[in-house]
């Protein structure tokens, strides 16, 4: 089956849904999230995004340099309303880390199901944490994302420990919940792209079966 098949395929069984995606850092969760929306005709939200381009206190503030997350009222508070944009409506959404820590996919589900996006699935993109070290240094070499405060080397040990502790957890709440694909992205971006999109074809196949 050729691309464009696949994707016509996908976005007429995720309607306006959501997919959200997980992953550490530099696991390429902005670049897939970019190139999926694109070719689902979606819109991108990232959680951290949202937070970024707000006005949020400056206890958050603190907290998102350092590279911790923030409390899940504040998250709740300022970024799950954010789903209800009436420019959103009748669009799917990919969401980009929307709920990092564990106790929050509860919260998740209500807001997209609320906000007439429910989540259809859920992607995680595993990579070698040696591998994630190795992306820092040419993107800090590059300085290819930016002055971000949070991609130093010492807040960036930070965000793996958080990833490790509170958003694996998380991840395997939605394995759990038969929502999650898992995906290889020690690969090219390329071909990461095309698994992405081939392997969601295939777990709309099989949500369908289930469902008959």
């Amino acid at each position: 089956m050729d691309e464009p098949e696949v994707i016509d395929r996908v976005r007429a069984w995720l309607g306006p849904g959501a997919i959200n995606i997980f992953g550490p850092p530099f696991a390429g969760k902005d670049t897939q999230g970019q190139r999926l929306a694109k070719a689902l005709d979606a819109q991108l939200l990232g959680g951290g995004d949202i937070l970024r381009g707000s006005d949020i206190p400056n206890s958050v503030k603190s907290l998102m340099r350092a590279g911790e997350l923030i409390p899940t009222n504040d998250y709740f508070e300022l970024v799950l309303p954010y789903l209800k944009q009436p420019e959103f409506t009748g669009i799917p959404l990919i969401l980009s880390s929307v709920g990092r820590w564990h106790g929050e996919e509860a919260g998740v589900l209500e807001a997209t199901s609320a906000a007439g996006h429910p989540l259809r699935a859920v992607f995680y993109l595993n990579i070698d944490e040696p591998v994630v070290w190795e992306r820092w240094e040419r993107s800090d070499s590059r300085r290819s994302r930016g002055k971000r405060a949070d991609d130093s080397y010492e807040v960036l040990q930070i965000r793996l420990e958080e990833f490790r502790r509170k958003t694996l957890p998380v991840i395997e709440f939605y394995r759990s919940q038969k929502l999650l694909i898992e995906i290889d992205s020690n690969r090219p971006t390329d071909i990461v792209s095309k698994d992405i999109l081939d392997r969601l074809l295939q777990f709309s196949e099989s949500r369908d079966q289930s469902i008959t």
